[in-house]
């Protein structure tokens, strides 16, 4: 997702590669529906269209901010810690092509608008069941600027990162683990369900998860088969590499179920299947299929063993985006710091190839963009938290949040009720025979 060498500056607009990222950037889009319902099968019942609504709602705040400031300060100039103010508004962003490559400066916004929607949507995922849904709004407006813009800014709006040779082909820093760690901030903040460690708080849908995963596998394909920016080599082979790597990521998980439970389970393997999407986005584009294959069997490893290690922590991070996104990018783009291939990328090799300063670069990416997100998330919600009340109070929680958030239920119980309008009245009722 950047704006990487092997790109080349183009004078006019390229058909091709211009309907390819129209293509990719609806299916970045799909994914954030598809984030909430793969989060309201994680879920209690009660709480199924709160928190569908909270990726929804990241639609609507994150959108509205990103063209508003957050994508000037991601995306304008190459000051070393954040943008400019030259496109706020979206002042000057046409239909002209965006430098280093052959699509409508629009287009590019619009692409990297959806990556701002959905990992503002992931971080809602360590606050569920209990955050307050109008404080949530504000936080996630907040957040994806003063977090979000940032470490894309860093990563690949011309920031320090990317100035110093760091390579995130489609978001490992900004989305992967600036959503994990962001997540991890939250939960401390926000604090525990009411429930938590008392009751078994369980998944109540387990074909919401699968089905939901299943669509983010679809839409990652937009994801970073897009951040090429053309139907090039670039592209190519990252939407290769993203079938690839989740599907070794879901044969390891199913070994590791095995080994632990003997059984394989759903909500295991809807996991894996974001484990693998995420551990290859930072590297999609710069190391080959083989590697991707390699990284896909590696990346569950660490991945699975927060998501079993963490509950003895104490930490209600309710849907492990931090093991899912925060380990599994930090993973990725370590990994491309060891196997990165000139041969297959056109920019650098890594260490296994002999270029050992990648792997530096890429360390300093895995160190930097977690410590940002983290601190800057805790802040954020401790300075609202003193502002206004951030969760639910107990009674609200017990009850459900459908209810007392939205006025809903996604599943609604009883037999309905008889409208009576004003002109009809009221019948009375027509006795019924005696059979006998």
């Amino acid at each position: 997702m950047i704006d990487t060498p092997f790109l080349v500056a183009a004078a006019r607009i390229d058909t091709g590669d211009t309907a390819w990222m129209l293509c990719a950037t609806a299916l970045v889009l799909l994914m954030t529906p598809a984030l909430g319902l793969f989060y309201a099968g994680l879920v209690r019942a009660k709480n199924t269209l709160n928190t569908f609504m909270m990726c929804v709602a990241a639609i609507a705040v994150a959108m509205v901010m990103w063209a508003l400031v957050g994508y000037s300060l991601a995306f304008d100039g190459d000051n070393a810690l954040i943008g400019g103010l030259g496109y706020a508004g979206l002042h000057g962003v046409d239909f002209q092509p965006r430098a280093g490559t052959a699509i409508p400066h629009l287009v590019f916004m619009a692409f990297q608008a959806t990556f701002c929607i959905i990992t503002t949507a992931l971080v809602a995922g360590a606050v569920v069941e209990r955050m307050r849904f109008g404080a949530f709004l504000i936080f996630a407006a907040l957040w994806s600027v003063l977090v979000y813009a940032v470490l894309a800014h860093w990563a690949f709006g011309g920031g320090w990162l990317i100035s110093g040779g760091t390579l995130d082909f489609a978001g490992g820093v900004p989305v992967e683990m600036g959503s994990g760690f962001s997540a991890l901030a939250a939960a401390l903040v926000v604090g525990a369900r009411k429930d938590y460690g008392r009751q078994a708080l369980l998944p109540h849908n387990a074909v919401y998860v699968l089905l939901g995963a299943g669509m983010l596998w679809f839409g990652w394909f937009g994801f970073n088969g897009g951040s090429g920016f053309s139907t090039g080599n670039p592209s190519v082979l990252a939407f290769t590499n993203t079938l690839l790597c989740p599907a070794c990521t879901l044969l390891v998980w199913f070994l590791l179920d095995l080994l632990r439970d003997r059984q394989v389970t759903a909500i295991g393997a809807a996991t894996a299947i974001i484990v693998g999407c995420v551990g290859i986005t930072p590297a999609g584009g710069y190391i080959s299929p083989g590697w991707a294959m390699l990284l896909g069997g590696l990346v569950a490893l660490p991945c699975y063993a927060v998501i079993v290690f963490r509950p003895r922590t104490g930490v209600d991070e309710t849907l492990d985006v931090l093991a899912a996104h925060g380990v599994a990018g930090f993973t990725g783009i370590l990994f491309v710091g060891f196997f990165a291939q000139a041969s297959w990328n056109g920019v650098s090799d890594g260490l296994f190839f002999g270029n050992a300063a990648q792997l530096g670069d890429q360390a300093l990416a895995a160190l930097a963009g977690p410590a940002y997100a983290f601190a800057a998330t805790f802040l954020l919600l401790k300075v609202l938290g003193a502002l206004m009340p951030l969760r639910a109070s107990e009674y609200e929680e017990a009850r459900r949040l459908d209810v007392t958030e939205h006025g809903e239920e996604a599943y609604p119980t009883g037999e309905g009720a008889i409208l009576v309008t004003p002109e009809a009245g009221i019948e009375e009722p027509v006795p019924v025979a005696d059979p006998a």
